[in-house]
């Protein structure tokens, strides 16, 4: 699976796994789909919540790894503060040194 990124408006996040290709927002459609299709009878709870880890989690750890710890380069890609940033990594337990 590869993801493929271009910084322009006119192109989106996409998916590529081997044959199909799909946007990031595809893909969690299709994802929520079949987490609602596998609850049987439980019922759903904190799904915001749920699908805001599963996102963001990944999300920040990718754009710290792209560089290379570097807080304030990260902040400024992802177009949020150092404040928030520093919360997020906290949250997910990213705060600590890569390497």
């Amino acid at each position: 699976m590869s993801v493929t990124h271009l910084a322009t408006e006119s192109f989106r996040l996409t998916v590529t796994d081997h044959t199909e290709h799909e946007t990031l927002q595809q893909c969690v459609r299709k994802a929520l789909a079949h987490y609602f299709a596998h609850l049987g009878d439980h019922d759903p709870a904190d799904v915001y919540q749920m699908v805001l880890a599963e996102v963001e989690q990944p999300l920040f750890q990718t754009v710290m790894e792209q560089t290379g710890g570097n807080q304030t380069r990260a902040a400024a890609l992802l177009g949020i503060s150092r404040g928030t940033l520093r919360k997020k990594l906290e949250r997910y337990q990213l705060d600590r040194p890569i390497g």
